[in-house]
């Protein structure tokens, strides 16, 4: 009998409820034209009577220095499953990377979060979509964030389309994503990789694996520059072929788990922001970011069959200069810009986001009765930059939830790069007193 084409399967799973749900609706809703070869990363409690009273078989149990590998059967599907306690997980990277030591040469890969769920024949469907995509790339990878579900709820399952988007920098200067909705008769080229959902040819596990010291934060520019410059192509599904549970707001986190206190006790060697600190590091060193002291990548460095430079300019985005092309954040929220690129850096444009707090003592009229602010955001030049105004209605909506005498307020500004952000400047207006006096702020 021919042997079916394999798909390698990596599942990082912490703590999370709907692994079982997850894994039983995988294997259901799979065609059967394709052989499953399921990888998890059980960072949990150990209570292996879940599976078995999910109807899943324990086949073997192997004990490690590290872990314990567990083999299950459900239904025709094998899923072997790295063991261990939550307390010695390492971030979520760490256990993509645990998976990825489980791949057997199988044709194609699939990563996914441990909180999805399918479409019928959802490995008929990417295999199709990834394949005829050849025609257009050599290496095709399909990704993006998937529309919504809830458990308990999933018949009301989002039913929209999302490609990945730039959003803006973190306050530490990395990339971070967004999705907006199209509608295309065919998948459509991007940019960005998105850690619950990869798609691609199995040999993407061998030269883009895991980094296993990327903590959370920078996980998905990071993957998606190794990626190009390894010279694979990110396209977004045009079709729904899975679902992402998002929210979670009771879920437990590595965050809540590996904090100081934990640390003090022995639980965790280490405090989850101390590998995160390490973690952003590594991104920074991989964008060209930290030139005084880089962090040593070793094998999670980047490809050589396209640059640094051509991503960035792929993107429209300087990371160096935190800046990126109008097009990035323009009504097309554009995400991928084919070549020749030309002089496109001097067309960039500064993108800086920050919250600002006002107190009640530095304005005459009480908060809550402002009817209107002005925000002028100025170079050292007296150059206005940026401009936004709130109604009294915002305003109320930025009390909420204080005293009254404080309110915070986001600014997203983006401005030619030639210029620096030096001050900002508030004005406010109330129906009795008129303006108040300017109030004015170091950027």
């Amino acid at each position: 009998m021919e042997r079916k084409p394999a798909i390698f399967i990596s599942i990082a799973s912490y703590r999370d409820p709907e692994l079982i749900p997850t894994l039983r609706d995988l294997i259901e809703k799979a065609s059967g034209c394709y052989r499953l070869a399921v990888a998890v990363c059980w960072q949990d409690e150990g209570d292996r009577q879940r599976f078995q009273q999910a109807g899943m078989t324990l086949c073997a149990a192997e004990s490690t220095a590290e872990y314990d590998l567990l083999t299950w059967r459900y239904l025709e599907t094998e899923i072997r499953m790295i063991s261990l306690h939550y307390f010695f997980s390492k971030g979520a990277c760490w256990a993509r990377n645990q998976c990825e030591t489980l791949y057997r040469e199988e044709e194609y890969v699939l990563q996914i979060d441990s909180h999805c769920r399918f479409v019928e024949g959802w490995d008929r469907e990417m295999v199709a979509m990834l394949e005829a995509l050849k025609v257009q790339s050599e290496k095709p990878v399909l990704s993006s964030y998937p529309p919504g579900y809830v458990p308990g709820k999933e018949e009301e399952k989002t039913q929209a389309i999302f490609r990945l988007v730039f959003r803006g920098f973190s306050s530490e200067k990395i990339v971070q994503l967004t999705s907006v909705d199209f509608q295309q008769a065919a998948p459509v080229r991007g940019s960005y990789l998105a850690g619950g959902f990869i798609f691609a040819e199995g040999r993407f596990v061998k030269e883009v694996p895991n980094d296993p010291q990327i903590f959370f934060e920078g996980e998905e520019i990071a993957m998606a520059a190794r990626a190009f410059t390894h010279g694979y192509d990110v396209w977004h599904p045009h079709k729904i072929v899975l679902w992402h549970f998002y929210g979670r707001e009771e879920a437990s986190r590595i965050w809540g788990d590996h904090d100081d206190e934990a640390k003090k006790s022995g639980s965790v060697d280490r405090a989850w922001h101390e590998r995160d600190s390490l973690s952003k590091k590594r991104v920074r060193t991989l964008l060209g970011m930290e030139q005084a002291e880089p962090a040593d990548m070793g094998r999670y460095g980047l490809g050589s069959r396209r640059t640094l430079a051509e991503f960035e300019a792929a993107l429209g985005i300087s990371f160096t200069k935190f800046a990126v092309l109008p097009e990035v954040l323009g009504t097309e929220r554009v995400a991928w810009f084919p070549p020749p690129y030309g002089n496109w850096r001097e067309r960039l444009s500064s993108h800086q986001q920050k919250t600002i707090g006002l107190t009640q003592e530095e304005f005459t009229s009480p908060l809550a009765d402002i009817t209107c602010l002005h925000i002028g955001v100025y170079s050292n030049a007296n150059d206005l930059l940026y401009k936004k105004i709130l109604s009294g209605e915002e305003i109320n909506e930025c009390l909420a939830g204080h005293d009254g005498g404080e309110i915070a307020i986001d600014l997203d500004v983006t401005f030619p790069i030639m210029f620096t952000p030096a001050a900002i400047r508030f004005s406010a207006y109330d129906d009795s007193d008129g303006w108040s006096k300017v109030v004015e702020k170091a950027w």
